[in-house]
């Protein structure tokens, strides 16, 4: 079992910037990729960012492009997901999760462990 933990949340103005941070419990970070979703009040849960296992290999939604930067630091087991240039329509509870499989991927389905997610929000 894999316990993922999100936080750097918050309340935040538009166009500015957040880094969430997600920390994974388990021998077995290092393996996988790692993603970030993200969930809108009454909208489905959509893929943000993956990162592969080495972090040589980032994966963006077009919304995010150019906005967000996915990292992460295999010697302490944690994700990060840098957000700029924050819009209002990026309001929404981000979640981190872990993909077991081969590679990486962006549908919701494919991805093993979740965490309980941390509120962004952003005003305009």
């Amino acid at each position: 079992q894999v316990h993922l933990v999100e936080s750097g949340g918050g309340l935040v103005q538009a166009g500015g910037s957040l880094r969430l941070s997600c920390a994974a419990s388990g021998r077995t970070f290092h393996v996988y990729a790692m993603g970030w979703f993200r969930q809108a009040p009454g909208k489905e849960r959509d893929f943000v960012a993956a990162i592969s296992w080495s972090g040589g290999s980032t994966y963006y939604a077009d919304s995010v492009k150019g906005r967000c930067t996915i990292s992460r630091d295999n010697a302490k087991n944690t994700v990060y997901l840098q957000m700029d240039s924050l819009k209002p329509e990026d309001t929404a509870v981000y979640f981190c999760t872990q993909y077991l499989g081969t590679g990486w991927a962006y549908r919701l389905y494919e991805y093993d462990y979740w965490g309980q997610g941390t509120q962004v929000t952003v005003s305009s």
